[in-house]
């Protein structure tokens, strides 16, 4: 499966583009990525990628995050890791970190990605305290994701998130990684529709 997010892309009011970040790009940004896949299904105008911060060029998905993926119906063919670049960050409508000091990384390389970069969690849960009606149920994916992040960053610092970051299961045990997916999947339920539903954990 070819990766669908490309960096440094011009603004395309069309398109909506998703950055996943985590440390090594080999577990909890490759699952988030792949989930998201699945989701949107082909042809989506929304586009995802992901990318680590340590991550060693082209090293492939963890086994048990392959594991866990294929579990939940999403695809780990043809994945290979990237390093998280300034360009990968300026190029993202939505920039998404498996932690808080994901986040952080990301925005360091591109100050003004503060404005829409969130962790995993923390994102899924602003999205799911956001007022029924206040983002339109059908029409273009692309343009309900933009609503939605607006409503999303209104709420920033309103709504309490008390776990907003996902443990490494690198290195862990099977649960450590079904953990990371079951909260991954959770919070990538709150994308726009008609995308299909995120496989439950």
């Amino acid at each position: 499966m070819e990766r669908t997010y490309a960096s440094g892309v011009p603004d395309d009011p069309g398109r909506f583009r998703i950055l996943f970040v985590c440390t090594g790009n080999i577990c909890r940004s490759a699952m988030a990525e792949r989930l998201a896949l699945a989701a949107l299904g082909p042809g989506s105008p929304i586009l995802v990628g992901s990318a680590g911060t340590r991550a060693a060029e082209g090293q492939p998905m963890s086994e048990r995050a392959r594991v866990e993926l294929l579990r939940l119906g999403g695809d780990p063919s043809g994945f290979a890791a990237r390093p998280l670049t300034a360009e990968a960050v300026a190029g993202a409508d939505l920039v998404l970190g498996a932690t808080r000091e994901h986040r952080a990384a990301a925005v360091a390389l591109c100050p003004v990605a503060a404005r829409h970069a969130f962790t995993i969690a923390e994102f899924g849960a602003l999205a799911r305290a956001v007022p029924t009606g206040r983002v339109p149920e059908d029409g273009d994916p692309a343009a309900r994701a933009r609503v939605l992040l607006e409503e999303v960053r209104a709420l920033r610092g309103l709504v309490r998130v008390d776990r907003p970051d996902i443990a490494d299961p690198y290195g862990g045990s099977r649960r450590a990684y079904r953990e990371a997916a079951r909260v991954i999947a959770d919070s990538l339920a709150v994308l726009p529709r008609p995308l299909g539903p995120v496989p439950a954990p």
